[in-house]
């Protein structure tokens, strides 16, 4: 059996801005409470639910080599429509029949939405 990936951790300096921030732009739901040292993060669309975890003084944030990735059908849109929020992606980028675009979140840590999921194959289907 192949477990599914469940949790992704998240080691912030503001636990409560970088709560808001995947709360805010990415539709997570969470109390915002603090609980064993983290503070849920749960998907309402069935994908992986996030840990807001508080980082200690000597981790290098937006360091890692790890980029979250969310799936959007509109890369343009969503652009548009979260930069009235406040969230900022760069260029758009065009790949092999899907396209993607880059932000940070609070902590730096490399955000991604990209239209991966939705290109056709060649046949033309999804």
């Amino acid at each position: 059996m192949t477990p599914p990936l469940n949790i992704i951790m998240i080691y912030a300096r503001d636990m409560q801005r970088t709560a808001a921030f995947y709360m805010k732009f990415f539709g997570f739901e969470s109390t915002g409470v603090v609980t064993e040292g983290l503070i849920e993060l749960k998907a309402t669309n069935g994908g992986a639910n996030i840990f807001i975890h508080q980082a200690a003084k000597s981790v290098k944030l937006g360091h890692a080599g790890l980029k979250l990735v969310f799936a959007v059908e509109d890369i343009e849109g969503f652009k548009r429509e979260y930069a009235k929020g406040g969230l900022e992606f760069g260029t758009t980028h065009q790949a092999n029949g899907y396209a993607f675009a880059n932000a940070k979140d609070p902590d730096k840590n490399s955000v991604c939405i990209s239209s991966r999921p939705f290109r056709k194959n060649i046949s033309g289907k999804m």
